[in-house]
């Protein structure tokens, strides 16, 4: 009998997912161009709604016990589903090499002795190896790994806090050149739980209990995340250059800092690293996804040293863009069809449905502030199209 994973498994998992320089660096971005007053009602509800769409998307794969990209295929046919696992392979890639350059930068802060080249090398092997053992082997390590950086992240969250913020630069700063509106906090917010939407099928699908399990992953992904772009925010606000290494030195944090960057670094890369494994066996079933997810660790650290990190916020959004819709669709499809139809005409007719929010989403990124933002603005459009097609099928 196949091994599933229990409600603790997945919760560590995906607590893990969310404890990343990423999360803490997004936070940044929200506390160095807002005001304190305006920044927490956009925060809060682009996390939650983030939340709800990660429960809807991860229970699809915990129903049909399929990975991520495997669920995409009744709804956008055989080809429409490769399509989406060879995209979210290539941003896997790339997600893991921005993670891996930011955890690099962030080290290279903290001045140890060692390259900025040879830190993302280091970092890249240690993923890879993470890959190779697997999540069941190690899952006892993961545990105590998670249980140690929850520790070390509260006291680093106690000492920021009690940092004299007279001095800050950013957070509450009326004279910032940029301020950010309600609805560009609120894209920020919510632009990190979208980007594990293509990711959490591949972990809910083992779950022995598929609806518990899908809601604690969210769950803890959800507060997890809030948490570090609240350290985020913390840091943009106590005078350290909204820099995460200068912050670490100001709360006295020599070598936990090190031992919080590494293995946040190493704990989200990981799961990326894997998933993207999972999706390129989506592409050709014969690939072995342990083998893809260690050749695409090791690509990684080219990437990270070639200057990815520049491109890091556009990065994220283009992700946004891309998956946001396809689970509008995916979702729609799945909770509302009364049947699985194997017709190329409704594939196609949802592959449009998808365009046409990606396109909403374009547009939409273009202007300063649009009215609930470029990404629930597309999940709209492309949810009201799918819908179309389901209401004229189940009539």
């Amino acid at each position: 009998m196949e091994k599933r994973t229990g409600l603790f498994a997945n919760g560590i998992i995906w607590f893990g997912v969310a404890i990343s320089v990423s999360e803490i660096e997004a936070g940044i971005e929200i506390g160095a161009a807002s005001t304190a007053d305006s920044l927490w009602l956009p925060l809060v509800l682009g996390h939650i709604f983030g939340g709800i769409l990660l429960f809807f998307v991860g229970l699809i794969g915990a129903r049909v016990r399929l990975n991520a990209m495997e669920t995409t295929k009744s709804t956008f046919g055989k080809y429409g589903s490769k399509f989406f696992a060879a995209l979210n392979t290539f941003q896997l890639l790339a997600w893991v090499a921005v993670l891996n350059a930011q955890g690099a930068s962030a080290l290279a802060g903290l001045n140890l002795p060692i390259s900025f080249p040879l830190t993302c090398v280091i970092l890249a092997a240690l993923i890879a190896a993470w890959v190779y053992v697997g999540i069941r082997r190690s899952a006892n390590v993961t545990t105590v790994v998670m249980a140690a950086l929850a520790i070390l992240l509260a006291i680093l969250s106690v000492k920021l806090f009690g940092l004299d913020s007279s001095s800050a630069t950013a957070a509450g700063n009326a004279t910032t050149a940029t301020v950010l509106k309600f609805w560009n906090i609120f894209e920020i917010s919510i632009a990190m739980p979208i980007s594990w939407l293509p990711v959490i099928s591949d972990y809910t699908k083992d779950a022995e209990k598929p609806v518990q399990a899908t809601a604690i992953s969210a769950i803890a992904y959800t507060f997890a995340s809030l948490w570090m772009y609240i350290i985020g925010i913390e840091i943009s606000g106590i005078g350290a250059n909204n820099n995460i290494a200068q912050a670490i030195l100001l709360a006295g944090l020599g070598i936990p800092g090190i031992i919080i960057v590494v293995l946040s670094t190493v704990t989200t890369n990981f799961l990326a690293a894997n998933s993207a494994g999972e999706s390129s066996k989506a592409i050709y079933s014969k690939v072995n996804p342990k083998i893809a997810g260690v050749v695409v660790s090791l690509l990684s650290a080219a990437l990270a040293i070639s200057g990815i990190m520049e491109h890091y916020i556009s990065f994220l959004y283009l992700i946004a863009s891309v998956f946001a819709p396809m689970a509008a669709v995916l979702l729609v499809s799945f909770y509302f069809s009364k049947e699985r139809s194997e017709s190329l005409g409704v594939w196609l007719w949802n592959i449009f449905a998808w365009l046409a929010g990606f396109i909403a989403y374009q547009v939409a990124e273009h202007f300063d502030s649009v009215f609930l933002g470029p990404t629930l603005l597309a999940v709209i459009v492309s949810a009201a199209f799918a819908s179309v097609r389901v209401l004229s099928e189940n009539k």
